[in-house]
């Protein structure tokens, strides 16, 4: 809410519906929209922590060619993690996992999947031996 002058709400503002009086009812219409957008936004973090805890309670097994001491020919990159997260039933977009460089060894390593902006999951990733 911004004071301004009158001839600048009348002329310009409500003329062009960017913005409204702030009277009563657009005042309570205001707080109503608040509240709910405040619910809808604590909704979806909470959709996102459960989604985190079944990410975190899943283990994610790749098979990929390697050589001699662990070394992979090539490497496992987001797209392969993604595809593998999509078969396992989660809608995570590939551009969310936080992987810094592709993992190029056998073992496990912890993935970081942002679900929300608030809420990030740690994902193991299981490359075993073809």
């Amino acid at each position: 809410m911004k004071d301004v002058s009158e001839g600048y709400a009348r002329n310009y503002l409500l003329k062009n519906d960017l913005a409204v009086e702030a009277s009563t009812g657009n005042m309570k219409d205001l707080q109503a929209k608040q509240k709910s957008d405040d619910k809808k936004l604590q909704e979806e973090r909470e959709a996102a922590e459960k989604t985190k805890a079944e990410l975190e309670s899943t283990d994610v097994e790749m098979n990929a060619k390697a050589g001699e001491g662990g070394k992979l020919f090539g490497a496992v990159s987001t797209k392969q993690i993604h595809e593998a997260l999509k078969k396992k039933g989660f809608k995570v977009d590939k551009r969310k996992i936080e992987l810094s460089e592709p993992i190029r060894t056998l073992g496990v390593t912890k993935v970081p999947v942002k679900i929300h902006p608030e809420v990030t999951a740690t994902v193991n990733i299981h490359v075993k031996e073809q």
